[in-house]
């Protein structure tokens, strides 16, 4: 699988953070900010630090988030940390460890 060409850009990353437990009821709200923080950005930071339940159906949009845009994942919760090791999608999402390491990289 390939991974897209992200081209640098002087505007900053939007930031997101969203907080609680995500799965198919809750995703909507989410998918929306996505977009509208895309609409201004050329990428997505996801502050993933308040995520206390996140689903397969989570996941999905992390991943086609990933393949429209830059998406950077910040400050994982525990939760996010076990989710992407499980499925091995922490080899090849951008995951950093603050927000601040997220916008400088």
């Amino acid at each position: 699988m390939s991974t897209p060409e992200h081209r640098q850009s002087s505007r900053p990353l939007a930031v997101i953070a969203p907080r609680g437990e995500f799965d198919l009821d809750s995703l909507p709200p989410l998918e929306a900010q996505i977009e509208t923080a895309l609409a201004n950005s050329t990428g997505v930071i996801l502050d993933a630090s308040g995520i206390t339940f996140a689903d397969s159906m989570f996941l999905r949009l992390l991943i086609a988030t990933h393949h429209r845009t830059n998406l950077r994942i910040a400050a994982p919760s525990e939760t996010m940390e076990r989710l992407l090791a499980v499925v091995g999608a922490d080899a090849f999402l951008r995951v950093y460890p603050t927000v601040d390491e997220a916008q400088n990289s």
